[in-house]
């Protein structure tokens, strides 16, 4: 079983240590973590930690509240059940926002089944700003395939979308200038056909894979 929890915790060096010292002992395995620091006090600064685990919940919770350097522990359901998949949509604004049109509408009718899939979005122009965010994509939790969206792309993204690809994250591109759609998984003339398409990929009910038609374009 999977769940999550959130700690608010003292600031400190070693407090993240010291929770994943209790789940490990409880025999969770942390499969995501984030934090930040919440709040600075005169008495001990305060952070957030969220994690993600498999295992049991029982026990960990009221194990780091006996801790006296955490003050509230929570249990939630891990962002996968809440969120989703997540389809990242980067490029020029005015494409970008039609792109997530498509992908909005398409994964609407997925979600109202039960399913869940999310959509991001950022408008970027620049190749280094462009490739970096691209870069950046096989960090981002859940993220499940990504959707360039521009008039000219090439250079640095191109090199970008070819690392995603190894790291098993597909690229669908629109027909654009530039090198990039050469390097893409599939190419859609159509943008709101692009974010449909995506979310047709990455949905558990759909028939679409874009294996199928790599190299191919719409």
């Amino acid at each position: 079983m999977s769940f999550a929890i959130n700690v608010i915790c003292e600031d400190r060096p070693g407090m993240l240590r010291d929770i994943a010292g209790v789940v490990a002992c409880q025999g969770g395995n942390i499969v995501y973590t984030q934090q930040f620091v919440l709040e600075r006090g005169q008495n001990a600064d305060r952070a957030s930690v969220y994690m993600e685990i498999d295992g049991e919940v029982e026990g960990v919770a009221e194990e780091l509240l006996a801790m006296a350097s955490i003050f509230e522990v929570t249990v939630h359901p891990p962002f996968e059940e809440i969120y989703g998949s997540r389809v990242i949509i980067i490029g020029g604004g005015a494409q970008v926002a039609q792109v997530a049109v498509g992908a909005v509408n398409e994964a609407d009718r997925h979600n109202l089944r039960g399913e869940r899939i999310s959509i991001d979005t950022i408008p970027l122009v620049g190749e280094d700003a462009l490739a970096d965010a691209v870069s950046a994509v096989s960090r981002l939790h859940r993220a499940a395939i990504l959707v360039l969206a521009g008039a000219l792309m090439g250079g640095k993204v191109t090199e970008a979308v070819s690392r995603l690809q190894e790291e098993g994250i597909p690229v669908i591109a629109l027909k654009m200038a530039g090198s990039v759609p050469r390097q893409a998984d599939l190419i859609v003339t159509d943008p709101i056909q692009a974010g449909t398409f995506a979310v047709m990929h990455i949905s558990k009910t759909a028939v679409f894979d874009i294996s199928r038609v790599r190299g191919m374009e719409f």
